[in-house]
């Protein structure tokens, strides 16, 4: 089925946000918020046009302006490593935008992302190492002393991406967790469904049963009434004749 008009509009704006995530953009630049904005409100009147795409289409699109959405959100958190670690958790697109992609430009985007957060979190760590060497060599007497507290910054430094993969792990762990939880709840809710449909069909048998049961009752005693109101006319009858035989009509 040919595109709509809607659709090529959302397609086109959405490879320009793509493109505008992948350049290096000022604290300031406001753009891209409103044009994923402006992504959303289109992909929610797609979404209610009867000549809408196929559903894997519409769920490629919505996965790429979620992924658009929580970059925007990602960025504004205060510390690099809130970033990196809310960078791990978005999904890119699975499918190109424009034929002219080999692989998929948030996927591009989110590699690029995530080097940017890990390189600035590690600029940051060494330039605070740094100044806490310095700041130790100013008072250290020795280069012994140097060294110790060289070893204590590299060991510092070894704990934080410890500690930080620990939080990644536990992380994956609860969302792991949540998502078993979810499979086992509704699980248990279709088996109940199931019981509940056996022993409603149990239940409409019986009633069928029952059913031909009175109805075969209700018939013979039809059949039974039907018989007794005949023997009684045929005795009415009998008695007439036989009052009218033993009393003549009086002349």
């Amino acid at each position: 089925m040919a595109a709509t008009r809607l659709e090529l509009n959302l397609m086109r704006l959405l490879s320009r946000c793509e493109a505008l995530a992948a350049e290096r953009r000022d604290p300031e630049e406001w753009r891209l918020e409103k044009y994923v904005a402006a992504l959303e409100d289109m992909l929610r009147e797609l979404k209610k046009q009867s000549s809408k795409p196929a559903p894997e289409l519409l769920n490629e699109y919505s996965r790429k302006v979620d992924f658009l959405k929580g970059l925007l959100e990602a960025e504004k958190l205060p510390s690099s490593t809130e970033k990196a670690l809310a960078n791990q958790f978005l999904a890119p697109g699975r499918t190109p935008t424009t034929t002219k992609e080999r692989t998929p430009a948030t996927k591009t985007v989110h590699l690029q992302t995530k080097a940017r957060c890990t390189g600035k979190m590690r600029s940051e760590l060494l330039d605070s190492e740094e100044l806490n060497v310095r700041k130790r060599k100013g008072l250290a007497s020795d280069e012994k002393q140097s060294a110790v507290e060289l070893d204590a910054m590299l060991q510092h430094h070894q704990d934080m991406q410890e500690k930080l993969a620990e939080e990644m792990l536990s992380l994956a762990r609860s969302l792991k967790n949540n998502t078993l939880a979810a499979q086992n709840v509704i699980k248990q809710d279709n088996q109940t469904l199931s019981h509940s449909l056996r022993m409603a069909d149990q239940n409409f048998e019986k009633l069928k049963d029952e059913s031909d049961r009175l109805e075969q009752h209700a018939k013979k005693s039809v059949n039974w009434l039907l018989w007794i109101m005949l023997i009684v006319v045929c005795f009415i009858f009998i008695s007439m004749i036989l009052f009218i035989r033993i009393f003549p009509k009086l002349k």
